[in-house]
């Protein structure tokens, strides 16, 4: 696939069926519009940054949660 003058190698479709891989590939390369693939990529990072950030969150939620019910960690 070209994209503003840039090759950008689209995914192969997998065996799933599930049929929203284009419409995702769609979406993704219409918001890079004409960004440049070296300026879109801290776009991309700062994205795989707060995913990770908040996948970290959701993992420690529940526990420090449990440990707040039991008062081993006070209110702010």
């Amino acid at each position: 696939m070209i994209h503003g003058g840039i090759i950008v190698a689209k995914p192969e479709a997998n065996d799933t069926g599930i049929g929203f891989e284009d419409t995702l590939w769609a979406a993704a390369d219409k918001l890079r519009g004409t960004v440049d693939a070296a300026e879109y990529k801290h776009v991309a990072l700062g994205l795989f940054f707060l995913k990770y950030v908040s996948d970290s969150f959701e993992s420690r939620r529940e526990p420090l949660k449990i440990e707040l019910e039991q008062g081993a960690v006070s209110p702010p």
